[in-house]
């Protein structure tokens, strides 16, 4: 069966896997199964496959495992949970005893690895009911081709709240985050080498330590893989605080700008066309979206038009010839026309709607900001006076708070720092005062602005330390040792490559999952897959930031000890 996502990377090689370890492992010829999902599974298979997939591979019907449902006694049901408590006891409900049981049998995959007392809980409880119980390692979501998260949100809270109470806490998200990591470095048959900016936090130092050494014992236990060494691939750990001038800025590519400026929820854009509200999701399975994702507003907005006119052209052509064949051809390609056509009202009408917004309010702020973010002017003079290039942008009424706050942000980072006499007086004349600790809380996260240096292996080693042994020479210059057998793993034209794994404590921006590609791109021999723990905004980001001085209730999702 073709690949249900076109060859893009991470998706692709994450439904391989999948398919691999849960589908082909259970798969009996003419035999229907119902399959049972919880929220992170259900988030793991959306983002790699469709529907259309699971019935190919004998699934009739894809249910809620939280969920109350009538039971199915002759079928087969398909368990891909996450090894908690709470999906564990969903299970063991449905397998009560012989004769409540929901389903004729069970398999059970887990997403990694299953504590001890969940898997003895399940074998005292239904062991006869069960033909498998495995756990396959993949315990991440593929975002994009390039990109990934681990889909825990409050772990920004947790790993840098100065709340002392939440050590426990902490601790844990720590452990559960470096077994997630380990998990997408062994669906990318990868072994790097673990390094970490060594300041001014040592969140990152941490979390590589127990990386480190998970990877170690993953690829002791793991007979079925060859990998046994460091391959030549990195795995760089950062806290969010290296980089604090991205996360604030204005951008002006069409995906960041578009999340930015625009409320789009779940990737889901609403837009009106002809008098109508319709929906639209932004995704890899859209070529158009792909391909002009990363460009400049400027571009894009020259580029569709463009595109609608060459299609209605060809239509038009078409039209023109009266023979049956002529007809015939035209009739087969009117969904393609019909669907190109839709993609390109759906971005016409994303891209309008920020520039929209831009012409409104944020073009002036666009200049104050990369003024404040360079220290040098549209003509390259120095920026000699941070302040009065901030002023105009504070006393403009049409700025809402946020924007004015991301401008002050941008003000302090710009002069490494500000007096508490000095700041106070911003808030007060902004009249801030509530969202104060947007900016205040900064100080929990540090923030060290760090040169991209890792393809061609100029970190410093000091800086950015590894936590064992050297790992094979790194090879972002694509350079391969006659004696490493090459691995027929994904993307083949990378496949004597290596990869830069990025890992972001706290989020990571759309600007940021650009430069991935960009660098991919400049970089033919290495290939950069950026992670983190979720996708940020700068309005998110100053939410989670104002929260961190804040209590918090207890954390709800990490594994069971």
């Amino acid at each position: 069966m073709a690949p249900p996502v076109a060859e893009r990377g991470l998706k692709s090689v994450v439904w391989q896997k999948i398919k691999a370890t849960v589908f082909d492992d259970c798969k009996k010829e003419g035999e229907w199964k119902i399959m049972l999902l919880d929220e992170f599974t259900t988030k793991l298979l959306a983002s790699c496959c469709k529907m259309s997939d699971l019935l190919e591979e004998g699934i009739t019907v894809v249910e809620n495992i939280y969920k109350n449902r009538e039971p199915v006694r002759q079928m087969k049901a398909l368990y891909f949970i996450t090894p908690t408590s709470k999906s564990v006891d969903c299970f063991l409900r449905d397998f009560g005893s012989k004769s409540e049981n929901k389903y004729k049998t069970a398999y059970i995959y887990f997403t990694d690895f299953c504590p001890d007392n969940l898997f003895n809980k399940i074998k005292a409880s239904c062991s006869k009911s069960i033909r498998r119980c495995k756990e396959i390692n993949i315990s991440f979501i593929p975002h994009e081709s390039q990109v990934y998260t681990l889909d825990v949100p409050d772990a920004f809270y947790y790993c840098y709240s100065p709340d002392p109470g939440n050590a426990k806490g902490k601790d844990a998200i720590m452990e559960a985050m470096a077994d997630q990591i380990v998990t997408v470095c062994a669906t990318l048959d990868e072994n790097p080498g673990v390094r970490y900016k060594s300041k001014p936090l040592d969140n990152a130092s941490k979390l590589a330590q127990l990386v480190e050494k998970k990877l170690e014992d993953y690829y002791k236990i793991d007979e079925k893989s060859l990998i046994k060494g460091k391959t030549h691939s990195q795995l760089l750990i950062i806290d969010r605080g290296f980089d604090p001038v991205s996360t604030v800025l204005h951008e002006l590519t069409f995906q960041a700008m578009a999340y930015d400026l625009l409320p789009i929820e779940n990737d889901t854009y609403k837009y009106k066309t002809d008098g109508k509200e319709k929906e639209a999701i932004l995704e890899e399975e859209d070529d158009l979206w792909v391909r002009i994702r990363h460009r400049h507003i400027a571009v894009v907005l020259e580029e569709i038009p463009k595109l609608m006119k060459e299609i209605s052209s060809t239509k038009k052509a078409t039209e023109g010839k009266t023979s049956l064949s002529a007809l015939t051809q035209l009739m087969k390609k009117m969904p393609h026309f019909r669907k190109q056509i839709t993609k390109q009202v759906v971005h016409l009408n994303l891209a309008e709607d920020c520039m929209n917004k831009f012409k409104l309010n944020i073009e002036k702020l666009c200049k104050t900001e990369q003024d404040l973010a360079l220290g040098t002017d549209a003509e390259g003079q120095k920026v000699k006076d941070s302040m009065r290039v901030l002023l105009p942008v504070l006393l403009n009424k049409n700025h809402d708070n946020c924007d004015k706050i991301r401008a002050i942000l941008l003000y302090i980072f710009s002069i490494n720092g500000t007096t508490e006499e000095n700041l106070d007086r911003l808030i007060q004349n902004v009249k801030i005062e509530n969202d104060s600790d947007m900016i205040r809380n900064w100080s929990y996260l540090g923030v060290p602005i760090v040169p991209q240096d890792a393809i061609d292996n100029r970190l410093d080693s000091k800086e950015w330390p590894y936590c064992s042994q050297y790992p094979a020479v790194w090879n972002g210059s694509g350079a391969v040792s006659a004696r490493q057998k090459p691995r027929a793993n994904y993307l083949e034209d990378r496949r004597n490559g290596s990869k830069l794994i990025v890992f972001v404590i706290g989020g990571i921006t759309y600007s940021e999952m650009r430069c991935a590609y960009e660098v991919s791109q400049a970089h033919k021999s290495c290939e950069v897959i950026i992670g983190s723990t979720h996708i940020l905004t700068p309005k998110k980001l100053l939410d989670d930031i104002k929260m961190l001085n804040k209590p918090k209730d207890k954390i709800s999702f990490i594994k069971d000890e």
